[in-house]
């Protein structure tokens, strides 16, 4: 994943947080730039995919390493 434009560290911290900061984090980012995020919520694995579904996002990547879940988003639009 290193062509992530940023990363947002979001371990650590439970539903809603990780959501809330990735809605943050691209809110400030220009379209097509890509967004790292990595978290250790479980639930992250089900909301961060309707995150990009439901705003129009790209959800590039996702997978588990270790218990940490990474995942690659595109901003559209």
């Amino acid at each position: 994943m290193s062509d992530a434009t940023a990363t947002l560290d979001t371990q650590g911290l439970m539903c809603p947080e990780p959501v809330m900061m990735l809605h943050n984090a691209v809110r400030d980012m220009a379209a097509g730039e890509l967004l790292q995020v990595l978290a250790t919520d479980p639930s992250t694995q089900r909301d961060i995919p309707r995150f990009c579904s439901f705003l129009g996002h790209e959800l590039v990547e996702q997978n588990e390493t270790d218990g940490v879940f990474h995942y690659l988003i595109r901003k559209v639009g």
